[in-house]
């Protein structure tokens, strides 16, 4: 699948511009809610990745892209959910998370993709 962090926050992905975060679901690509994260804003500067969110946890590997200078926290539970799942979690940033879906079909990817901090 082709990704590419842009600019600060712009992805473009298989040809189309996103100026938020994106999750990418067995290719399907949405935009991430944050909402059900808010409520745990105040422990930081960010809306931190939270297992009240939808998580795209139908492949083996969950892939997210913690920002341009990797700065999006995630959660203790999603990691603790990926464990009980059997699902491998591989967070690094968005530039090297956009460079890690082009070797893969869109089908098995499963992503989430900050595009700020």
């Amino acid at each position: 699948m082709k990704a590419e962090l842009v600019a600060f926050g712009e992805l473009e992905i298989e040809g189309k511009r996103y100026h938020r975060d994106v999750v990418i679901e067995g290719g399907e690509i949405r935009k991430r809610d944050k909402g059900p994260s808010k409520a745990l804003k105040g422990r930081a500067r960010h809306t931190p990745l939270s297992a009240a969110e939808q998580i795209p946890w139908g492949g083996k590997r969950l892939i997210i892209g913690t920002g341009a200078r990797g700065q999006l926290p995630i959660a203790r539970e999603i990691g603790e959910e990926a464990e009980r799942r059997g699902i491998a979690i591989e967070a690094m940033p968005t530039l090297e998370a956009c460079r890690q879906l082009a070797d893969l079909d869109p089908a098995d990817v499963y992503a989430i993709l900050h595009v700020t901090c």
